[in-house]
Formats: C-alpha cells, structure tokens, sequence
C-alpha cells in the first residue's frame, strides 16, 4: 500500500471511530488512531489501515467503560 493510500484509509478509520464513540472528544479518538498507527512498523503495510481501527477501538472501548464505571458527580 503506497503511503497516500494508508494515509487516506487512516483518516477514515479515524472518522469511523468519532462516529462510533461519539460522546469522546475528537482529540481523544485522534490520539487513540495515532498511538494504534505508532505500534505499526512493518514492511508490509496492506493491513495497517484494519489494524489500526482495531487497537484504537479497544483503547476508545476501554476509555468509555472507565468513565462509564467512574462514579457521577451529582448534577
């Protein structure tokens, strides 16, 4: 996959997930995409784009069941 095409697939993996995890502010997903790209160094790189939406869903999965587990403040 040349660098463009990742690249293009990486911004739609990231536009997936803010509409999956839509009560997460958009850095927060950004981070999550970024961090899953970061662990990425292979060769061979068709895959990246899945993989990637994949370890930043779980890392978003994980941050919305803490908040969901942290108590609430009384509103």
């Amino acid at each position: 996959m040349d660098p463009q095409h990742e690249a293009d697939e990486i911004r739609g993996v990231q536009q997936r997930l803010a509409e999956r995890f839509p009560d997460l502010e958009p850095g927060v997903v950004e981070s999550a995409v970024v961090a899953a790209h970061s662990e990425l160094t292979g060769s061979i790189r068709d895959f990246v784009p899945v993989l990637v939406e994949h370890g930043a869903r779980d890392r978003l999965s994980a941050i919305v069941r803490a908040h969901a587990a942290s108590p609430q403040e009384p509103g």
